[in-house]
């Protein structure tokens, strides 16, 4: 059985996924296209799946019987509304994070999704498919350094651009510890502060930049993460986990040890796409896989609305210099 999916957005990430989908995975075919940008959407057609369809009207590739799943990889402002019509049609949908850009609009596909009865959506958290996350979740689970204590992470880009600003860095930034970090340690927020240090001069006048995260989960884990999306020295994710009788560090980037021009030295990656390209394909797969069975085993709505609350909390904290609590209320048995 082969799982027809529509893709709404042929940006950079969709016509990635669109080639992963219907070029390099098993399982699946793109048969329907849409994007308010036609002529860019049918060049993605021509060159990555000819023969689909294309929708200039996201609401008609839904519609379309003969799509049997949806691939939401649009600007986070559009999601919700095309989202909310895949569930209401009853179709699986995988969204890119985020799942909305308002906590509140997140909240109204939880909603939806539970009052249909069926899960349907998984949110493209890709990093719980990173190998290196998945060993330092099993590290964890297998209490292999004790209960854990501290995470000390650090989320770095080698620079944005001036229309990244405001509360970007936790939005379309942190977001990815947001999910990823509450998954490794299985315990919800609590609060959260943030911490505004010197700034760079790389930064531009609507951007604060770098920022620091500090969480303290339900259990009382602390976790301090890094924001610094002018770095400019490359793409550079840490992660650390304190436990109780041992320590486990996120596990590096294969690379090449060179000796050369008096110098010992390591590339550092500078594209994200290089980072996280494997875990891509492995969480795609999983997806249909997963989907042509009639299950969600990824990250859930629920995670995605869990997200969207603990980044508006960390917007209003930048702002107020104050400890917020985070309020999501008891995760519903649906999703447990």
């Amino acid at each position: 059985m082969v799982l027809k999916i529509g893709v709404i957005g042929t940006g950079a990430i969709g016509r990635e996924h669109i080639n992963r989908l219907h070029n390099k995975l098993v399982g699946s075919t793109v048969v329907a296209v849409s994007d308010i940008a036609k002529d860019a959407a049918e060049k993605v057609i021509a060159d990555r799946c000819p023969g689909a369809k294309f929708y200039a009207d996201a609401s008609d590739l839904i519609k379309d019987p003969e799509v049997d799943a949806i691939v939401v990889t649009s600007p986070g402002f559009a999601h919700a509304a095309v989202v909310l019509e895949a569930v209401k049609l009853k179709k699986p949908v995988f969204c890119e994070k985020p799942l909305a850009t308002e906590a509140s609009d997140a909240r109204k596909i939880v909603d939806a999704e539970i009052a249909g009865g069926k899960k349907l959506i998984q949110v493209g958290f890709m990093r719980r498919y990173d190998a290196g996350y998945v060993k330092l979740k099993e590290c964890i689970d297998k209490d292999e350094i004790g209960a854990p204590l501290m995470l000390h992470c650090a989320h770095r880009n080698p620079e944005v651009p001036t229309a990244y600003k405001e509360d970007m860095p936790f939005h379309d930034t942190f977001i990815h510890e947001i999910d990823v970090l509450r998954w490794l340690v299985g315990d919800d927020y609590e609060s959260v502060q943030v911490i505004v240090p010197k700034q760079t001069k790389n930064t531009h006048s609507e951007l604060q930049d770098p920022l620091m995260v500090i969480i303290r989960t339900v259990s009382g884990i602390h976790i301090d993460t890094e924001i610094f999306v002018n770095c400019k020295y490359g793409y550079d994710i840490q992660c650390q986990v304190v436990g109780e009788t041992g320590i486990a560090n996120l596990p590096e980037p294969m690379s090449l040890l060179k000796r050369s021009d008096a110098k010992l030295s390591t590339e550092i990656l500078m594209d994200w796409k290089d980072r996280f390209v494997d875990s891509y394909d492995v969480e795609l797969q999983d997806w249909v896989k997963s989907t042509l069975k009639g299950e969600v085993n990824g990250p859930t709505a629920w995670d995605g609305y869990f997200a969207a609350v603990t980044a508006d909390a960390c917007a209003k904290a930048r702002v107020t210099g104050d400890v917020i609590k985070i309020e999501t209320g008891e995760t519903p048995a649906f999703y447990k």
